[in-house]
C-alpha cells in the first residue's frame, strides 16, 4: 500500500530529486503503478544499468521499493509515497539550496513532459483533444484565498486517486491524464 505524501527537508533526501531522470522515474513508475528497470529503459531511452542505478538511489531515500512478482533484474519496483512535498520554508541554507535545487529538476521535468505531450496531441482522438491544453489565469488572491483555491482543486483530484492503485476501478476509456498546478506571485520589485 502506497504511503500518503510526505514533507522532504532533509537535504541529502532532497538532492535526490534534483535529477531529471530520477522524476521521469518516479512520474512513470506512479503512473504504471509498478516498473522495472527494463521497462524504465524502454520509457526513458536511458540504459537499462543507469535506470537501475537510479531506481537504488531513489530507492535509498525511500522514494521507491521493491514490488512483488520478477525475478533477477527483472523485479519490478513501486512508489513508497504517493507524492512528496518539496519547500525553503523553514528550512536552513544548505536545505533551503537542496530544495530549491529538486524543485527545479523537477519543474524542468514537468515542462519537458507538457510540451512533448502537446506536441504529440495532434495524433489524439477529437474527443480528447477538445479536453486537454492548458489555462491561465491571473487573479487577485490572499495567501488564505490561494491556499483554499490548491485545497479545492486538491479535493477534485482526490475523487480520483484509487484509480491510481487499483486499476479495476478505472473506466475502460480512462488515461492517466496529467494535471498541473502552480500558483505564483511576480518577485516584489526593488
Amino acid at each position: 500500500m502506497v504511503k500518503d505524501r510526505r514533507n522532504l527537508t532533509d537535504p541529502k533526501t532532497l538532492r535526490a530529486l534534483a535529477h531529471p531522470l530520477r522524476w521521469k522515474l518516479i512520474e512513470f513508475i506512479g503512473r504504471e503503478g509498478a516498473a522495472t528497470a527494463t521497462q524504465c529503459a524502454e520509457e526513458t531511452g536511458e540504459s537499462v544499468a543507469n535506470c537501475s542505478y537510479h531506481l537504488n538511489l531513489l530507492a535509498k531515500y525511500d522514494f521507491v521499493e521493491r514490488a512483488e512478482g520478477g525475478q533477477g533484474r527483472e523485479k519490478p519496483w513501486q512508489l513508497v509515497h504517493q507524492g512528496q512535498s518539496i519547500t525553503d520554508i523553514g528550512l536552513d541554507e544548505e536545505s533551503r539550496l537542496a530544495a530549491q535545487a529538486a524543485s527545479t529538476a523537477f519543474l524542468d521535468h514537468a515542462f519537458t513532459m507538457i510540451r512533448e505531450r502537446y506536441l504529440a496531441s495532434h495524433a489524439l482522438p477529437e474527443d480528447w483533444r477538445a479536453v486537454l491544453g492548458t489555462n491561465t489565469s491571473t487573479d487577485y488572491l490572499t495567501a488564505a484565498e490561494t491556499e483554499e483555491f490548491q485545497e479545492a482543486v486538491r479535493a477534485i483530484s482526490d475523487r480520483y486517486k484509487e484509480r491510481r492503485y487499483k486499476p479495476e476501478l478505472r473506466p475502460a476509456d480512462a488515461q492517466p491524464v496529467y494535471v498541473f498546478l502552480s500558483t505564483s506571485i511576480p518577485p516584489e520589485k526593488a
